[in-house]
């Protein structure tokens, strides 16, 4: 029999709250996260705005000596695994370290310590830049760390498909588990708010460069300009299930069904992929499209994105056929990041029965979404579908489902 996997902890950083509790509260009333840029100054760029994290100091999670070694997202992916661990009951020095592993995505590795070092080189000389560099900077930092951190020893890895990464590696998280290890800490944390990955950011040309927090970063609205990046994500830990109820852990929600596509070359006339990844997933979960309760959409808020996802989710679902949410209008879109705190939000939807909004958006009707804007919308989550797409054609979906 093939094993279930199973979310039994939920370790959040996020530009609307620290932790599963300040989290939740922001997004289920629709507070937003998204102003003008702190971190540096961005006065001499188009894009101003961002989803920062603020009141968060390492210092006061983790040890002195793993400081200088490490980049803001891989202190932000230390500190929310660490809470992972927590709410799922999980002490890993109590376990067997090859019974545990590591899987979690990247968009961008640790571009502000690059940043530093690089400048470094340039102002000072090459014996001026830190050792650390050497891996400080890697996509699959935040896996090696926690790793070592954890004491786990079991299948690790990092998964790099731009912004689909999170659920592709929840995907391949869950495959782990069905091989046959106990429990993976899994997800995405991303943080490049720095002048060097601000320019990365806006070379793809999909950054808005409205000014007003409110009227920025708008899917599936007249308006839609591109999105406001933000910085943070969310580490899950997934156990098989038999283990899991076995120790009276508490379970979140169970992950059902994955499915992956590369859209097909521009030009080419072919359909986008996004519409096949959701069909892989259902089918995967063995469910029907009125069964899902609601769609966390993947929400670029550029109009030619935009179209494709609405007629994706009108192919799969009909016209208005399910209720539609982007959280991720609070946060920015997280990068590795976004997805994984979309399933976080999606199994908090299903605890408390209650949808979070889209908010700031004026959804035009063209689009026949079933869009849930500016309130919360109360309702009976048993099934939800969270999608995500990375730049150059990555599509990601994947199916969750209540706890029995």
């Amino acid at each position: 029999m093939t094993a279930s996997a199973v979310v039994t902890g939920l370790g959040l950083v996020s530009p609307i709250g620290l932790g599963v509790q300040d989290f939740w509260y922001s997004a289920r009333v629709g507070k937003s996260g998204i102003d003008r840029i702190t971190r540096f100054d961005p006065s001499r760029y188009p894009s101003r705005l961002a989803g920062e994290i603020h009141d968060f100091s390492a210092e006061d999670h983790l040890p002195n000596r793993l400081l200088p070694q490490t980049d803001r997202m891989t202190r932000l992916a230390l500190v929310a695994a660490d809470w992972a661990l927590a709410d799922a009951g999980v002490v890993p020095g109590e376990l067997p370290a090859f019974d545990m592993g590591v899987m979690t995505a990247s968009a961008s590795g640790g571009f502000e310590f690059g940043q530093d070092e690089l400048r470094r080189l340039w102002s000072k000389g090459s014996e001026y830049v830190s050792a650390y560099q050497s891996f400080a900077w890697f996509y699959a930092v935040n896996s090696g760390q926690i790793s070592i951190r954890q004491g786990m020893k079991g299948p690790s890895g990092v998964v790099v498909s731009d912004q689909a990464g999170g659920l592709d590696a929840l995907a391949q998280a869950r495959r782990q588990i069905r091989k046959g290890t106990p429990l993976i800490v899994t997800g995405g944390v991303d943080a490049s708010l720095c002048p060097w990955g601000w320019v990365a950011q806006m070379a793809g040309g999909r950054l808005t460069t409205v000014d007003d927090p409110f009227r920025a970063y708008l899917p599936f609205d007249r308006d839609a300009s591109g999105h406001v990046p933000g910085e943070g994500g969310a580490i899950l830990i997934l156990e098989d299930e038999h283990a899991a109820r076995a120790r009276g852990a508490k379970v979140y929600g169970r992950v059902a069904g994955h499915g992956a596509t590369i859209d097909p070359k521009p030009g080419s006339g072919q359909e986008p992929g996004l519409r096949k990844a959701v069909e892989l997933a259902l089918a995967d979960a063995g469910v029907r499209p009125d069964d899902v309760d609601v769609v966390f959409a993947d929400a670029a808020a550029v109009p030619e994105l935009d179209r494709a996802e609405a007629a994706a989710l009108r192919a799969v679902f009909g016209e208005g056929g399910v209720p539609v949410t982007a959280p991720k209008t609070m946060t920015g879109r997280l990068y590795s990041g976004a997805a994984p705190l979309d399933l976080a939000a999606a199994l908090l939807a299903m605890e408390e029965g209650l949808i979070p909004p889209t908010v700031n958006v004026e959804p035009l009707d063209e689009y026949g979404l079933d869009l849930v804007t500016d309130q919360p919308r109360t309702a009976e989550v048993r099934t939800a579908l969270v999608l995500a797409r990375g730049h150059l054609g990555f599509n990601s979906a994947v199916v969750l489902r209540a706890a029995d």
